[in-house]
């Protein structure tokens, strides 16, 4: 028999915790679900469980983003063509997923989040995220302007208004079965299309300055949330590396017309990596049902919970705070800045020359 690596045990390890508290939550709900349990369910000790997830509410968003990334794809799932259409079938992929009566295991995820304030920020910051994803698709369906010097409408304030629908479909689904009827979400969703909101962006008033440097850029691998898929990191473009209270900043990258790969960090990586691939990983698994690929967003975003991709960057050390940016280019790092506004700084074509020595 062969014997296991320790990062292979690890990973049958960690599987086992999960599959034992999926079920444990299922049958008892995340509230009178208990650790000891789910290591005898395991056949592991608490400490093994412990030694995977920091505590029960990591463990949970854990169990919820994996089912999230094993959903299957909705019946009769046909991408749309239009911004119509992309929200019908961007609401026919989520309804697909809504909790049958008498199902428990995500009914509590939302009193857990707003239990806690150092979950809440992160969250919101993290639908914001959702909502830019979202709309970057739909922005890519729309026709172009009626006259050449009319600017394309911003459409982050009618994705927010969608997910505020769609969230609280689930969150009814949940809370009074029976009470929700799928196909009034779609068409509910449908009908938002046609939403007039005077939309717009505007950059940031201030921006610390981006200096020139010549750095090597030698990424490691890394999963695109987005895509589900490998992410392509060798090419041109900007990388952010932006904490949890900050995912609002990738705007102002992705504004400038860059190719941008969002970094995610987090000073508290084992609750709230596995809440970030919840939110972002399911709302992207809806996302390529509803839209053709190429109409994707034109980003990438990666869960570094490690935090080997920022330190790929130049950022050593992580927060909920950190904006950092850098323009690669050929291979190396051209142009970095860091604090409030670096996203926006490197995004621009004005760089402060390399400092002489």
């Amino acid at each position: 028999m062969t014997r296991l690596t320790r990062a292979e045990s690890q990973e049958r390890n960690r599987a086992r915790v999960l599959a034992a508290a999926r079920d444990e939550f299922a049958e008892r709900g995340f509230r009178d679900a208990k650790i000891d349990v789910i290591a005898e369910r395991a056949e592991l000790t608490r400490g093994a469980v412990y030694s995977n997830f920091p505590g029960k509410r990591a463990l949970y968003f854990a169990v919820l983003a994996r089912l999230a990334a094993q959903a299957p794809v909705a019946p009769h799932a046909q991408p749309g063509d239009t911004v119509k259409e992309a929200l019908g079938a961007l609401a026919r992929a989520w309804v697909a997923r809504l909790p049958e009566p008498g199902e428990r295991l995500g009914l509590e995820l939302i009193p857990e989040i707003v239990a806690d304030e150092r979950v809440t920020l992160p969250f919101t910051q993290l639908m914001k995220l959702d909502a830019l994803l979202l709309a970057l698709a739909l922005e890519r369906l729309r026709p172009p302007g009626k006259a050449p010097e009319e600017p394309p409408a911003r459409l982050v304030r009618l994705a927010e208004t969608v997910l505020t629908t769609l969230h609280g479909a689930s969150r009814m689904a949940a809370a009074a079965p029976g009470f929700v009827e799928p196909f009034d979400v779609i068409s509910a969703c449908e009908q938002l299309a046609g939403l007039k909101l005077n939309d717009f962006w505007a950059p940031p008033r201030t921006a610390p300055a981006a200096e020139r440097v010549a750095l090597p850029w030698v990424p490691p691998s890394a999963i695109d949330l987005v895509r589900a898929a490998p992410a392509e990191l060798h090419g041109d473009g900007v990388v952010t590396v932006v904490g949890l209270h900050r995912l609002s900043a990738v705007e102002q990258a992705v504004r400038a017309g860059n190719e941008v790969t969002a970094v995610l960090v987090t000073g508290d990586p084992g609750e709230l990596a596995p809440l970030t691939r919840l939110v972002v990983g399911g709302l992207c698994g809806c996302l390529r049902q509803a839209v053709p690929a190429s109409a994707w967003p034109r980003i990438r975003v990666v869960c570094d919970e490690s935090g080997t991709l920022a330190a790929a960057a130049g950022v050593r050390s992580v927060s909920d705070e950190t904006e950092v940016a850098v323009r690669v280019e050929d291979g190396r790092i051209v142009a970095t800045a860091e604090g409030r506004g670096a996203c926006h700084a490197v995004a621009r074509d004005d760089l402060r020359p390399v400092p002489a020595r």
